[in-house]
């Protein structure tokens, strides 16, 4: 097996930071090693191509890219690199994220981008757990013990409605 690939956490602004934060704790939970960045598709396009076409290179494996508005970030990055990109709308005063959404989700053939919800960070870096899982066992099982975890907490949720139901009902 070899050493586990990294995430990259690109923001396109530190405004950006309460929404992504959840990407960086499931990020660290999951124990993958990551870094996280502010660079802007408009303001550092050049950072940002550079960064996305070295990123295989310096031992990435995914990168999370976040945006607001035009949200061109997620789609420069994947651009310049073979990395798979995942995007998070970020949510903004504009057209409540739909703006970003729309950017972020439809991309040209040849350059993919998966998107997750408007402010969707934990499910982002889920996705790159999945993705960086595929070839480490160790991160395969605590996704998968993860799953189990959420199964018997709805189990337990259940069980406890029905409890309810049965002093609602006197049954």
């Amino acid at each position: 097996m070899s050493e586990l690939k990294k995430a990259a956490v690109i923001m396109g602004s530190d405004s950006d930071l309460p929404v992504v934060s959840g990407a960086i704790k499931t990020l660290k939970d999951y124990g993958v090693p990551f870094e996280v960045h502010v660079m802007s598709a408009h303001r550092t396009p050049e950072k940002a191509a550079e960064f996305s076409a070295n990123a295989r290179a310096n031992g990435f494996g995914v990168i999370i890219a976040a945006a607001g508005k035009a949200a061109h970030l997620a789609g420069v990055l994947a651009a310049h690199t073979t990395v798979p990109v995942i995007g998070i709308p970020i949510k903004s005063s504009t057209l409540d994220g739909l703006d970003a959404l729309l950017a972020t989700v439809q991309m040209p053939k040849g350059i993919p981008v998966a998107t997750v919800a408007i402010d969707g960070a934990d499910n982002a870096a889920i996705l790159a757990v999945q993705i960086l899982a595929l070839s480490d066992d160790v991160l395969a099982q605590k996704l998968a013990d993860e799953k189990t975890a959420m199964k018997n907490g709805v189990a337990k949720k259940d069980e406890a409605v029905q409890e309810k139901v049965r002093e609602i009902t006197g049954g």
